[in-house]
């Protein structure tokens, strides 16, 4: 298990950019639409990890309410694992309240879930399973 990416919502990513590419002089990766969450996210490797800027396009979804809500900052940490399900069945045997009780997958064939913060001490957990 490794970090993969830890998430920052912002309101818009293009003024975001300014600190995160210009001033800390990250390279800016990959830009892509995620319809499936109706966001845009920007990559940004680290190591052999990712800061992942996220910005809701739907102010009605999970993550355009959340926004709306708290504000920017950071949304989620993910955590990579070689295998999912086991991983959610790890948790369910153990009483982790999961928003996700099987994983989505994403158009490039990653496999991922969220853990409800309710069961991490208030911080919203996701796990990948790269493809």
């Amino acid at each position: 298990m490794k970090i993969n990416h830890i998430a920052i919502l912002v309101e818009n990513i293009e003024s975001a950019l300014p600190f995160w590419r210009d001033a800390l002089g990250l390279e800016l990766a990959q830009l892509e639409e995620v319809s499936a969450e109706s966001a845009r996210v920007a990559f940004f490797p680290t190591g052999e990890s990712e800061i992942e800027l996220v910005q809701p396009t739907d102010p009605e979804t999970g993550l355009g309410r959340y926004l709306q809500k708290n504000g920017g900052g950071l949304h989620h940490i993910c955590l990579e694992v070689s295998d999912i399900d086991a991983m959610l069945k790890k948790l369910q045997d153990h009483k982790i309240l999961l928003i996700n009780e099987s994983p989505r997958m994403r158009e490039n064939g990653t496999q991922y879930a969220f853990i409800h913060p309710k069961s991490t001490g208030g911080v919203l957990v996701e796990l990948y399973q790269l493809p």
